[in-house]
C-alpha cells in the first residue's frame, strides 16, 4: 500500500527522548526500554512508553513535559519495555488516542479503553495526523509498527525495537512516503549480532541513502560504535534527555 496525497511536510519537528537505557542528559534516569515525545507536528505524539511508568513520569517532569500535553500515543509492539509506562500516562491523561498494532491482545485494548482512551488498531500503513504515518504492522512472529515523519528535508523514521528488521522498516518507509530518508532512530535490535552482520546493515543503510542515524535502546554498543565510525558527524548520540530538531539534521 502506498500512502496517497502526500504533498506537505513538517517544518519544525522536535523529538525528545524521555526513556532509554542510554543516558544523554545528566540528572535523568535510565531504564530498559524506549519512549520519545514528538512536538511540532499537527498533534503531540508519545511514541512508546518505556518499561516503567515512574521513571517515565519523573523524566518527563524534569524535562518540563506534562502528560496532558500528549494528544496521541503510538505503541510499536506489545513488549513490556515499550508499553510498561502506558498506564501511568493514562491515569493522568486518558483523553488520548492510542494507535497500536491490531495483533495486540484484546484484553490489552480493553484495558486501555477502560481508562477512557480511544484505541485505533493498526494493520495496514496509515496516516496518523498531518505528515505523520505508521508503517503498519510489519514482521511475522513479532508484529511491530514504526513511525514516519515527513519533513521538508526528508523522512524521519522512528523504530521501537525493529524486530521486523531495521533495513526492512527503512525501505518500507521510503516506499510508502516517496521521499529520501533523512534520519532513522530508535532501537535497531542488533545487540549480540556479529560485526559482519552489523556492517552489512550499515552498508544497506548507505545504499538506501539514509543520511543520519541514531541507534539506541536494543541496538547494542557494538552497533552504535560501528554506525558512529561509518557515519561520523551524521551519527546522532541518542539517549534520555536528547532533543533532536532539524537543526541537528543539516
Amino acid at each position: 500500500m502506498v500512502l496517497e496525497n502526500i504533498s506537505s511536510t513538517v517544518n519544525n519537528p522536535s523529538i525528545t527522548i524521555v526513556y532509554d537505557n542510554y543516558l544523554y542528559k545528566e540528572g535523568l534516569a535510565t531504564g530498559w526500554g524506549f519512549s520519545c515525545l514528538i512536538k511540532g507536528t499537527e498533534k503531540t505524539i508519545l511514541f512508546d512508553t518505556g518499561g516503567d511508568g515512574s521513571i517515565l513520569l519523573e523524566n518527563m517532569k524534569k524535562l518540563g513535559i506534562h502528560p496532558k500535553d500528549i494528544d496521541i500515543i503510538v505503541l510499536s509492539h506489545i513488549h513490556g519495555d515499550h508499553v510498561g509506562g502506558l498506564v501511568s500516562i493514562l491515569e493522568t491523561n486518558p483523553d488520548v488516542i492510542v494507535y497500536l498494532p491490531k495483533s495486540f491482545a484484546q484484553g490489552f485494548k480493553q484495558d486501555v479503553m477502560r481508562y477512557g482512551a480511544k484505541v485505533v488498531e493498526v494493520q495496514e500503513s496509515l496516516k496518523i495526523c498531518e505528515n505523520v504515518y505508521s508503517t503498519g504492522e510489519l514482521g511475522t512472529w513479532i508484529k511491530e509498527q514504526s513511525l514516519i515523519i515527513h519533513t521538508g528535508k526528508g523522512l524521519i523514521v522512528i523504530t521501537g525495537c525493529a524486530h521486523p528488521g531495521v533495513v526492512k522498516i527503512a525501505s518500507t518507509s521510503k516506499d510508502l512516503v516517496k521521499d529520501d530518508i533523512l534520519f532513522v532512530m530508535g532501537g535497531f535490535h542488533l545487540a549480540g549480532e556479529s560485526r559482519k552482520r552489523i556492517e552489512e546493515i550499515v552498508l544497506s543503510f548507505k545504499k538506501l541513502g539514509v543520511r543520519y542515524v541514531g541507534p539506541c535502546h536494543c541496538s547494542g554498543d557494538a552497533a552504535r560504535q560501528l554506525f558512529e565510525k561509518e557515519y561520523n558527524r551524521y551519527f546522532i548520540n541518542v539517549g534520555v534527555g536528547k532533543v533532536i530538531t532539524l537543526e541537528d539534521l543539516r
